[in-house]
């Protein structure tokens, strides 16, 4: 993130939450979520633009990333949706922030789906990249079609005790691998790469990705304190709050779509709208739409 950016830290209930704000203290908040193997370098471009047009940028390390670290040794170290979900309201509570425009994509964007349909009065827009995220995890186990399998095979890695072994080893190097499939035209270098792969030696990246992975398929049991949320999301309940989603054309993992096979998980206001040349890491690969979204979600009736 760039130099203006102030890093700090919140505690909530389970968690350390390190965060980076930025824009004026008195600005209508917006809450910027990370994706998987991705980081708060996402947002280096946008949180700028948006402070700058007096908007108050909150941008935390997910839990698993960077600084964020658990408060207690025995909680389960949980990646599943309802858990990503409950850290944003727990942050915002936290730091006394009553509603907010929730925006991300891949876990981040499943974050702020998860907040939005569960807690509609706490949120005032929703941008998500690649349209409603909640997981049906009944599901998990219906095939795709192969072209989209193939892009999926580090889900069934970490199934595997290999899988978990090689994410240990090599997080570096399976996040670029899974940048250069997620988004084949973006020309990201290895500085770029390297600044966010600092966030993956966090002591607990391993188990959360892991447990994240594995719930969604079905092959691990959630967090006891997850139960109820888990239960509410299997419904694939509704978002009401004022929402624009995104496509990246140049998506190599979720191709582009016109929105219409989601829709009817909107029921409040909703626009989608396609970004040529983008690929799955969408506010890092073009920052101007995704800014021109968190700007634009406010305005919807």
């Amino acid at each position: 993130m760039t130099s203006t950016a102030t890093l700090r830290t919140v505690q909530t209930r389970t968690l350390d939450v390190s965060y980076l704000e930025t824009g004026p203290d008195d600005g209508a908040p917006v809450i910027l979520l990370h994706g998987f193997p991705y980081d708060v370098e996402s947002y280096r471009e946008v949180a700028p633009r948006l402070a700058a047009e007096g908007r108050r940028v909150i941008v935390p390390y997910l839990r698993g990333h960077g600084p964020t670290r658990f408060l207690d040794p025995e909680t389960p170290r949980s990646g599943q949706q309802a858990a990503l979900g409950a850290d944003v309201v727990e942050v915002m509570d936290a730091l006394d922030i009553p509603r907010a425009v929730l925006a991300g994509y891949d876990w981040g964007g499943r974050a702020a789906c998860v907040a939005a349909a569960l807690q509609p009065d706490r949120v005032t827009g929703l941008v998500s990249v690649n349209g409603y995220l909640i997981h049906d995890i009944r599901a998990a186990m219906k095939p795709l079609p192969p072209a989209l399998e193939a892009g999926f095979w580090y889900f069934f890695y970490f199934l595997t005790d290999r899988g978990y072994a090689g994410l240990t080893a090599n997080r570096r190097e399976l996040a670029e691998v899974i940048w250069r499939r997620n988004s084949p035209e973006w020309p990201f270098d290895d500085a770029t790469l390297d600044r966010t792969a600092r966030s993956f030696e966090n002591p607990d990246y391993v188990d959360v990705v892991i447990h994240s992975y594995r719930h969604r398929l079905g092959a691990a049991p959630g967090a006891p304190e997850y139960e109820a949320a888990e239960q509410a999301l299997a419904a694939l309940p509704a978002i009401s709050v004022p929402t624009i989603t995104l496509d990246g054309m140049a998506d190599g993992n979720f191709p582009a779509t016109d929105g219409s096979a989601s829709a009817p998980h909107f029921s409040g206001p909703r626009e989608h709208r396609q970004v040529p040349h983008a690929g799955h890491n969408l506010p890092q690969e073009a920052p101007d739409a995704f800014a021109a979204a968190v700007r634009d979600v406010a305005a919807l009736t």
